[in-house]
């Protein structure tokens, strides 16, 4: 029995993203935001990791490390000083490939898509934003 002929999009041959391709969808998404917003990331790092860490997961109470698509750590613009100080641990969105993959598996919407959607949800805490706030910007933009 021979082997079909294998077409360009043909599923067998591919790999999930890995931490670095998930890394290189988030600076893609952030070079495509505004200027304006794009400057105010200024020293934000964008870190992808598989999973949250346990202590993440017991502070916000997840019942899955599959809870938790991405993360804001730091001192948000609304919170903090413009300049960092001596020692402050720099501000970080996580973005976790792992439920990020999962979500995708689940939803209808492109990878890129969603990485954009949490990378710009966590920049959004970086100035301040709550998730309340954020869900009724999207819902007046969706409208």
């Amino acid at each position: 029995m021979s082997k079909p002929p294998r077409h360009e999009n043909d599923w067998a041959g591919l790999k999930a993203p890995d931490l670095a391709e998930i890394e290189a969808l988030a600076d893609a998404a952030l070079a495509e935001l505004p200027d304006a917003f794009r400057a105010l990331t200024k020293g934000v790092v964008v870190r992808v990791d598989e999973f949250p860490a346990e202590d993440v997961l017991n502070e916000l109470g997840a019942e899955s490390e599959f809870d938790l698509l991405g993360l804001f750590t730091g001192v948000g613009l609304a919170q903090g000083e413009a300049e960092s100080r001596t020692g402050q641990m720099p501000n970080v969105v996580h973005l976790y490939r792992r439920p990020i993959l999962d979500y995708w598996a689940e939803h209808d919407e492109t990878l890129g898509a969603i990485v954009t959607h949490v990378l710009v949800h966590e920049i959004g805490h970086h100035f301040g934003l709550s998730d309340d706030d954020m869900e009724a910007i999207e819902a007046a933009a969706s409208a």
